[in-house]
């Protein structure tokens, strides 16, 4: 199975790797790309050999199986050692998104009573769906401002792997299918822990700090429906 570093080290930039298998896209025994799942889109960069450097426009999960996919199809000869490299600025400003949309969620939770019904991490901003009773532009005012206060109290954000029987101890932990459906999937159980206001079930990067997601602003707010009201959020600083 390959060892994910992007779960290691969120922070690392570089690393080296041996290819695997490069037949419909590269794989590793080992990689910092996190390849698209959760809502986050996929890193992008480089890997390179010898003297070449060569374009990873996109990665992918197949089962257990991560694929970095090039700008142009190529083959290299398993046990080729390479080095890869992210796109850090893409990474970070999915680190900062996922962490907001972390906080967002917990404020929903704790404040108002609702439930997350999807969200979407881009570079420069952030979606979520909620279904929270009596909702309008108002509350979501109240919400981004909520979210504002965690991210300036500077909490720790930590990543912790459980057994099952600890994840299944923790009330709502996995919020985006009932009961311990999601964890009966899993292998490793993962989570994140912004210390003293949320713990969740995620796969995804995240910064070590609240402080590092700066100043934010409710950009959009849209009624989809009764139980489907999606907010927008940009990161300003």
């Amino acid at each position: 199975m390959v060892e994910k570093l992007f779960w290691k080290d969120q922070y690392m930039k570089v690393f080296n790797a041996t290819v695997v298998a490069s037949e419909g896209g590269i794989e590793l025994d080992r990689t910092a790309f996190y390849p698209t799942g959760g809502g986050q889109p996929c890193d992008i960069g480089t890997l390179s050999l010898g003297g070449d450097r060569i374009n990873v426009v996109e990665v992918k999960k197949d089962g257990d199986r991560i694929i970095h996919l090039t700008e142009k199809d190529i083959s290299i000869t398993p046990g080729t050692t390479v080095v890869g490299e992210i796109d850090w600025g893409r990474r970070y400003a999915h680190m900062r998104y996922h962490t907001l949309l972390h906080i967002v969620d917990g404020v929903v939770e704790k404040y108002y009573g609702g439930k997350v019904t999807g969200g979407q991490i881009y570079q420069d901003r952030a979606r979520m769906d909620f279904d929270i009773p009596m909702m309008d532009r108002q509350k979501a005012d109240e919400i981004a401002a909520k979210a504002q206060e965690v991210i300036d109290e500077k909490r720790t954000v930590a990543q912790k792997f459980l057994s099952v029987d600890e994840a299944a101890a923790i009330p709502n932990l996995s919020r985006t299918l009932p009961g311990n459906e999601l964890l009966k999937k899993l292998d490793s159980i993962r989570v994140i822990d912004i210390e003293g206001f949320d713990m969740q079930l995620d796969g995804g990067t995240h910064v070590a700090n609240t402080s590092e997601i700066g100043k934010i602003r409710l950009d959009s707010y849209e009624s989809r429906g009764a139980h489907n009201k999606r907010v927008s959020f940009v990161i300003e600083s």
